[in-house]
């Protein structure tokens, strides 16, 4: 496993700045491992909703975990206001970072996920697939 850190700043775009730096470095095979920080505008996609849902305020995040891919990212979040009420749900575009968001990223080099229709509910769900061994190298 390979990691990435990053520190995001106030005003950007949580899931934009995920999926641009997916994007970016090509990650096939993902999984947030930790992230910190706070939000003042949440954007989610509640259990069994079709859309999503926003709150605005002052927001920690106290938990983001899912896999990362090129070919279809999966991330749920969680946040507490400043009664300790959490929320939770899909991530969605619209979480604007308030002060910082500090991200640790796990990359899987050997292996890709992609997304394929899942025949019981209809959705595209993750597939894992190994990657081809290399041979080495002749020296």
């Amino acid at each position: 496993m390979q990691t990435v850190t990053i520190r995001l700043r106030p005003g950007q775009d949580l899931k934009q700045e995920l999926d641009r730096l997916v994007n970016e470095q090509k990650i096939e095979a993902g999984a947030v491992l930790t992230c910190v920080g706070s939000l003042t505008d949440v954007r989610l996609r509640l259990a069994n909703q079709e859309g999503g849902t926003d709150w605005k305020g002052h927001f920690e995040i106290v938990s983001l975990v899912g896999t990362l891919s090129v070919n279809g990212s999966h991330l749920h979040l969680s946040v507490s206001d400043s009664t300790g009420r959490t929320l939770g749900g899909h991530l969605f575009e619209g979480c604007r970072i308030y002060t910082t968001a500090e991200i640790v990223l796990g990359i899987f080099p050997e292996i890709t996920y992609v997304r394929e229709p899942d025949p019981t509910f209809g959705y595209r769900e993750l597939v894992v697939r190994r990657k081809a061994s290399r041979p080495a190298k002749k020296k």
